[in-house]
């Protein structure tokens, strides 16, 4: 038998469905889409600068960084782990200008991102409060 999740162990019928943060969809978007630039940009260096296999391997590390960073993007401190990654990837511009462009349009990305994802779970938080307050001023239409 496969075992449970605890939400799955405490789950009661009739209990509402526990929503799903917008921001950390945003946020959990832009970083694997960013994994994949930086792998991609990872190989172009390693062809660029004579097989060179540190240019690979850090770039793959660094692509794993951005995906497992999506792991933490509901914690507290998520969001600042993000704005590192967002540095790094400026940063690579350095060894590859155009990377330099990139890095700044995907972080223009995630502060758009973060923000907008944000407005939209204070939106959600409003509409689930007024929707129970209609709900119980109107319990024989619900």
């Amino acid at each position: 038998m496969a075992k449970l999740t605890r939400a799955q162990r405490e789950w009661q019928p009739g209990m509402p469905k526990k929503r799903r943060s917008t921001k950390v969809m945003f946020a959990s978007t832009v970083l694997g889409l960013e994994a994949f630039v930086v792998f991609f940009a990872a190989l172009a260096l390693f062809g660029l600068h004579d097989k060179n296999v540190v240019f690979l391997t850090v770039g793959i590390a660094l692509a794993v960084a951005f995906v497992v960073s999506c792991a933490f993007m509901a914690k507290k401190w998520g969001p600042a782990l993000g704005w590192i990654l967002q540095l790094l990837l400026i940063t690579s511009g350095f060894l590859e200008p155009t990377m330099f462009v990139i890095g700044l349009l995907f972080a223009i990305t995630w502060w758009y991102g973060l923000r907008a994802g944000g407005r939209i779970d204070r939106e959600n938080v409003v509409r689930e409060r007024e929707q129970a307050a209609w709900e119980a001023a109107h319990p024989e239409e619900a």
